[in-house]
């Protein structure tokens, strides 16, 4: 692979301009400005070149002033779902979930979901806007079996993302005869994740969903994320219920509550002890920040610990028309609804759809030090906080040390 040499930026979080040295698909080195890139040499007199890094040959990219953050990490969509790159198709389900879960299941076979070509579209939109990772919810149920699974593998292997699925019962678990065993079978094929949903709300037993999917993540080892829309005290106790198991169990890290609505509504002292709870069991928590539905208290969360990620939720599909593919954007759209200012505040943004969302998903080598992996991005922003309320265009996408997009 040819080494690259990314000089004069702003690494996040280094608080200096630095060149970046990237070989083998690894950062090999960050070197502040004002230190020689060889030992000996006096930092003034000192040439940036590559050979003065020991690379000669090496692609030289000067992104003088401007932001660089790791991969973007997308932790919550759903791909299998997606009519992106299709011609438009007007929104038909009104806005209870009910009718937006009937619609997806009526209308699915006329509009041709899944489709590889759109999933791939969407990919690499994705890929242009810096994303590096993916996890998407894959619709398992009885009439789909695992075309999804496999329409979503196919359409990946075309794209330079990581794409995890999660095998996810949207038309309901217990009360959908024959989706428990289509999750088994999608595991045992290599899924990365187990999904629930709405446990009380939608298949009305609780103790028998959770002991079904917690049960598969523990048998295969897998990650688990749980669609949980269940408001108020239903949604809160919902959530006792899955910090118990979770620590019960052992699964600290390997466990996700999306949406976690009721977490927004609950009254403070209730909310304080569910956030304490979570982040005593390790449960991330992943939001989409869509429409008026309750957003999570990030700054509470991220202050005892708890792991914050982000994601569209759907993007362009039969249960909204809305999403264009760029986490900065959704980072802006859940700095918006969280009522962030401050540039600290909507920090908290950005590090959901970056580091929070690779801790959710259990990324390895994830970040900006020497011996990460060279997923990387540049922004033409001075500051995290303007990256996410600009997000602007990127000036270079690099995946595995190899550049993509510039």
């Amino acid at each position: 692979m040819t080494d690259v040499l990314l000089r004069g930026g702003l690494p996040w979080g280094l608080g200096a301009p630095a060149d970046i040295l990237v070989r083998d698909g690894r950062i090999a080195r960050v070197i502040p400005r004002g230190r020689p890139p060889g030992p000996a040499a006096p930092a003034a007199e000192t040439p940036r070149t590559p050979e003065a890094f020991g690379a000669p040959g090496a692609m030289v990219f000067d992104v003088e002033g401007q932001l660089i953050l790791p991969g973007l990490v997308e932790a919550h969509c759903h791909l299998d779902k997606t009519l992106y790159g299709g011609p438009w198709v007007p929104h038909s389900a009104d806005d209870t979930l009910a009718d937006r879960i009937a619609t997806d299941l009526g209308r699915r076979a006329e509009l041709g979901v899944p489709s590889v070509a759109r999933i791939g579209a969407l990919l690499r939109q994705m890929s242009e806007a810096g994303t590096t990772h993916v996890r998407t919810h894959t619709d398992i149920d009885p009439a789909a079996g695992l075309r999804g699974v496999e329409a979503v593998r196919e359409a990946a292997a075309g794209c330079h993302v990581d794409v995890r699925q999660v095998a996810f019962p949207q038309h309901g678990l217990l009360t959908n005869p024959g989706t428990a065993e289509l999750l088994e079978e999608a595991l045992k094929s290599g899924v990365e994740a187990v999904g629930g949903l709405d446990p009380a709300g939608i298949d009305r037993d609780p103790v028998r969903h959770l002991d079904l999917i917690f049960g598969l993540a523990g048998r295969y080892g897998t990650h688990l994320d749980l669609h949980l829309h269940d408001g108020g005290s239903l949604g809160g106790w919902e959530l006792e219920l899955i910090i118990e198991r979770t620590k019960a169990l052992g699964l600290g890290g390997k466990v996700a509550v999306s949406h976690a609505y009721a977490l927004g509504q609950l009254d403070e002292a209730y909310q304080d002890r569910l956030v304490q709870g979570l982040a005593e069991a390790d449960v991330a928590v992943v939001t989409a920040a869509v429409y008026n539905f309750p957003v999570p208290p990030i700054k509470k969360l991220r202050a005892a610990g708890v792991t914050v990620a982000v994601g569209h939720d759907g993007i362009r599909d039969l249960w909204g028309p809305y999403g264009s593919g760029d986490m900065l954007e959704r980072a802006m759209h859940v700095a918006y609804r969280s009522t962030f200012r401050r540039d600290d505040d909507i920090e908290l943004a950005l590090e959901a759809a970056t580091v929070g969302g690779a801790r959710a998903l259990g990324l390895d080598d994830y970040g900006l030090a020497p011996g990460d992996r060279a997923d990387l991005v540049v922004v033409p922003a001075g500051s995290p906080a303007e990256a996410v309320v600009v997000h602007p265009g990127r000036t270079l996408v690099m995946k595995d040390g190899v550049v993509l997009h510039n």
